[in-house]
């Protein structure tokens, strides 16, 4: 069976255009030539429902590709699904999502300005399949964001230690993670055993969310703590005895 590219469009329940935007981006081999006609077969339009599923599910094209051209077997792909759909290790209240309008919504704050918060990474959603959802957590965010505008801190600056608080986490979460894939990952798939490959995701799975609430804690408690001593050390050299000892009880 062979298929002109609006046919393939429809019969994979997709738009021509996302069609050969996927061929751009590799996700599909070129089609045979008739001129100036390209006709398609069965095996494209096989790889592009299991382009569309594996999207719906949340994959990057990236990772897409990996799993289609092989680089990535049949247990990778059940890890990265579930570290995909995963929620986070502690979810709002009853693991209630929403979207960005309902975000918007319960802060006050208009959606195109969330999004530049987003831009900047001072607010990061939640992946849930092919959505980013909003938890009550990032309520919370947006609000301790304007009380430090109530407090005369301009949004430009705030923006600016935003951009610096994120090169460093996300030069941190990387080492992590590749100590997460060197001493955790690897020696978990080379366990050996009939079903192994089945079981280990899971297991990997569990062992992430472990470890994320635990490196959370030790960032966390290490950020306040340095936060704390920079304050101290700053008000050392400008305040008075008496300012100087209250910011001392603030500090515990």
């Amino acid at each position: 069976m062979e298929y002109r590219v609006e046919q393939l469009a429809a019969e994979a329940g997709l738009s021509v255009d996302t069609v050969r935007f996927y061929q751009g981006r590799g996700l599909l081999h070129p089609p045979r030539r008739e001129g100036r006609v390209a006709w398609y077969d069965d095996a494209h339009l096989a790889r592009l429902v299991r382009v569309r599923d594996l999207q719906r599910r949340g994959f990057t094209l990236a990772t897409i590709v990996r799993i289609l051209d092989g680089e990535l077997d049949e247990a990778d792909e059940v890890l990265v699904d579930a570290l995909s759909t995963r929620p986070d290790p502690a979810p709002a209240a009853g693991g209630r999502t929403f979207d960005l309008a309902a975000l918007a919504d319960r802060t006050g704050v208009p959606a195109a300005l969330l999004r530049s918060l987003e831009r900047e990474h001072l607010l990061v959603p939640q992946r849930v399949g092919p959505e980013d959802r909003y938890t009550d957590d990032d309520v919370g965010v947006v609000a301790a964001g304007l009380v430090l505008l109530e407090h005369g801190i301009p949004l430009s600056d705030l923006l600016d230690i935003a951009r610096l608080h994120h090169a460093a986490t996300e030069a941190v979460a990387r080492r992590a993670v590749e100590l997460f894939a060197d001493h955790v990952r690897s020696p978990g798939r080379d366990g050996g055993g009939q079903g192994a490959a089945e079981a280990s995701p899971t297991r990997l799975a569990d062992a992430y969310t472990a470890m994320l609430a635990a490196v959370t804690t030790l960032v966390t408690h290490h950020f306040t703590r340095t936060l704390q001593q920079a304050a101290l050390e700053q008000i050392e050299q400008v305040a008075t005895p008496d300012e100087l000892a209250a910011a001392r009880g603030i500090a515990g």
